[in-house]
């Protein structure tokens, strides 16, 4: 029973000798590797589905652009 509350659990950081921001700033990375800034970032308004569309289609093109400059330097 007690695995089953362990694995709830979800991020944590301990806060050790009353040093809460350094906690925090911890705890920041770590949201931050997980990518839960950024989807909180990305829902925080209502995108329109055809806005929503047009974003990716810009950056599909930014990674294109960037990665056909990449290669021209290897030439």
């Amino acid at each position: 029973m007690s695995s089953d509350i362990n694995d709830r659990r979800g991020l944590y950081v301990e806060v050790r000798n009353n040093d809460v921001t350094r906690a925090v700033r911890k705890l920041k990375k770590l949201l931050n590797n997980e990518g839960m800034i950024k989807d909180m970032r990305k829902n925080e308004y209502y995108e329109k589905p055809s806005a929503k569309k047009r974003r990716e289609k810009q950056q599909a093109r930014k990674r294109w652009i960037k990665e056909q400059e990449k290669n021209k330097e290897n030439w």
